[in-house]
């Protein structure tokens, strides 16, 4: 499931992974945002929080995850990816250099930081 962090600045979407998520998440949830977003010249700042409890990623959940990373590839200025999952923030380490713009992966322990370094 994702759900939107509501307590952001106008300048960054963010969302909180849990559970399951499918591609009717990303559908429902995460492309209006993104496309409300980028509404005009913007660059998209985003905060990924990915809770403990995610239980994985459906196909149609990676396949959305492509579709909307590639649709608007050369707007991210932002991402700050943040989970207690190793190999997540290693992958974030080593795959970030094919997304333009900063991305960054942060523990969920260092949340707060996560959220000072998307709005600077």
């Amino acid at each position: 499931m994702l759900e939107r962090i509501s307590d952001l600045p106008d300048s960054v979407v963010g969302f909180r992974a849990s559970g399951e998520v499918t591609g009717d998440d990303y559908r429902n949830v995460l492309i209006p945002a993104v496309e409300a977003a980028l509404e005009g010249d913007k660059q998209l700042r985003l905060l990924y929080l990915i809770e403990d409890d995610v239980s994985g990623f459906s196909a149609g959940a990676a396949w959305q995850d492509t579709k909307v990373g590639l649709g608007h590839y050369s707007r991210w200025d932002k991402v700050a990816v943040v989970t207690n999952r190793e190999w997540l923030r290693h992958s974030v380490d080593i795959f970030g250099y094919l997304i333009p713009g900063e991305i960054k992966a942060f523990t969920v322990a260092d949340e707060a930081e996560a959220r000072r370094w998307i709005n600077g």
